[in-house]
């Protein structure tokens, strides 16, 4: 029946398609063969395309659809005419200018009045912020996820520092007690030993004896004052003093040991003069134990570098071998008091000299950083403040 010019339903009419035409979302109609019958001005806000272009368009929307998109929209499409429905479909489309946007279509199917299908309508939705806000919180969400692993990680490890500590002190205080009732004996029979040798003369038949009761002598000393130190390093005032001279005087030390297992000490990075303010004598104790062990480590006819770098207001002084390394399995052990990895190795100590280097170094601020590759070598790096605090009433020279 034809509608007069001024019925209510003219007016409907019009109405429903002023409220079609300014909606926010793109909004199409499609007949029941899939092509557009009407289409909305925000497709052109959303495109750059006006209504009257799409409606010419042979293959709408596929001009504006991304390629790796379009093999979807054409069974979206079939789906509609199939009177089918779904919401929130998403897929990107291209803009005149080429710029990709995320968008979302709903599509549901029209009947009149009698049932005769009119089609189908399409509503696409601008979805690039909340598809750009996703994709940040999904960022944001990883990167608190590794916070958490990384925050995680470093309890666990301050964990069990805290337990190597506390092993530490209770294996520090069974050394010190051992070393101070070892050392009033030792110290009786290094007098008498002593007061024997002042009496024997060079040709008696056992005088080549005594220097090895000497050297042994020395060695039990020498693990006397590593127990003590475990404990609790002697003590000492921070003074200020040359590094280079005192790797240089820790080397010489050592240059005999080096000989005697046939390995090369080199030295780089020691110019210009670094002065520095700390406890040096734990400063040599360190060095020497760090340089000692890489050369008991390498092998024959290779070499130990000791590299001297500055690195902002830290020094690092790297001990490299090129020995067998550290096996994985061993690696978490090495810093752990009277354990060692030269076992058959007759003469090499306690398996104090890592426990007793990183205690002294931690108490001066600084720290022992390991780097090894079984069947390449090891790297061991001193990292030592240049400067650790000293009370006013203390001398710094």
């Amino acid at each position: 029946m034809p509608f007069e010019p001024n019925s209510d339903n003219v007016i409907r009419k019009a109405c429903f398609r002023t409220v079609a035409d300014y909606t926010y979302d793109w909004e199409g109609w499609h007949g029941p063969d899939g092509r557009l019958l009407w289409v909305n001005p925000a497709v052109e806000r959303m495109t750059g395309y006006t209504p009257e272009e799409c409606l010419k368009m042979p293959d709408y929307p596929f001009p504006m659809t991304a390629s790796e998109c379009r093999p979807r929209i054409r069974e979206i499409l079939s789906e509609a005419m199939r009177g089918l429905s779904r919401n929130d479909e998403e897929f990107e489309i291209l803009d005149r200018a080429g710029n990709r946007r995320r968008v979302a279509v709903s599509w549901q199917p029209m009947y009149d009045e009698n049932g005769r299908h009119l089609g189908f309508r399409t509503s696409i939705r601008d979805m690039t912020e909340r598809h750009h806000l996703r994709e940040q919180l999904r960022l944001h969400a990883a990167h608190l996820e590794n916070l958490v692993q990384e925050r995680t990680a470093r309890i666990r490890q301050l964990e069990q520092h805290k337990r190597q500590m506390e092993k530490l002190a209770a294996l520090g205080q069974l050394a010190a007690g051992v070393a101070h009732e070892i050392n009033n004996p030792l110290a009786g029979i290094r007098n008498a030993f002593e007061l024997i040798r002042s009496d024997l003369s060079p040709d008696h038949e056992h005088y080549e004896l005594l220097e090895l009761i000497d050297r042994e002598i020395q060695r039990i000393s020498s693990i006397i004052l590593q127990m003590y130190q475990l404990y609790g390093p002697v003590r000492q005032e921070p003074r200020e003093f040359m590094l280079e001279r005192t790797v240089m005087e820790v080397v010489a030390l050592l240059q005999c040991i080096s000989q005697k297992q046939r390995v090369t000490l080199t030295t780089s990075g020691l110019d210009p003069a670094t002065p520095v303010l700390l406890l040096e004598g734990s400063v040599k104790q360190i060095l020497y134990n760090l340089i000692h062990n890489a050369i008991l480590a390498a092998p024959v006819n290779t070499e130990v570098s000791v590299c001297l770098e500055r690195r902002d207001s830290e020094i690092h002084i790297i001990v490299q071998d090129y020995g067998p390394g550290i096996p994985d399995d061993l690696l978490p052990r090495i810093f752990d008091p009277f354990f060692t990895t030269r076992i058959s190795a007759p003469g090499t100590g306690m398996g104090l000299g890592l426990s007793v280097s990183r205690n002294l170094i931690e108490s001066m601020g600084g720290s022992v950083l390991v780097d090894t590759h079984p069947g390449f070598g090891s790297r061991f790096t001193a990292v030592f403040p240049e400067r650790i605090e000293c009370p006013a009433n203390e001398s710094t020279t």
